[in-house]
């Protein structure tokens, strides 16, 4: 992959010396001379920067979720349930009613 990174910059360099000889030709006077392609110690790969994007969304924006249990050591969502057979809530004729323990499926979190 890094030849093929090294191939495109190459390339974009190439085309834009040949842009700047075209600009010359025509008489068109240019300020600054903007580089296509960054230099080779400014080069900071598009996924790298995606990714440090998604981190820094994560750090700054949980999402808000109403009207769903959410764990409070990792912030799922999903849980499995099970009866507390510690907790009865009531007893008619014989058959008891148990309390639901929820159990995140992510970290195993009683919530």
């Amino acid at each position: 992959m890094p030849e093929f990174e090294e191939k495109v910059l190459t390339l974009l360099k190439k085309l834009d010396e040949k842009l700047d000889l075209l600009l010359d030709a025509k008489g068109v006077e240019t300020d600054s001379k903007p580089s296509a392609a960054p230099s080779n110690d400014e080069y900071i790969k598009p996924s790298a920067v995606v990714d440090k994007q998604e981190e820094e969304e994560k750090a700054l924006i949980k999402p808000p979720v109403e009207g769903r249990r959410v764990c409070p050591a990792c912030g799922g969502t999903v849980f499995n349930t099970e009866e507390d057979k510690s907790q009865v809530l009531f007893q008619q004729g014989g058959m008891k009613i148990y309390a639901k323990l929820y159990i995140c499926k992510n970290c195993g979190t009683e919530a």
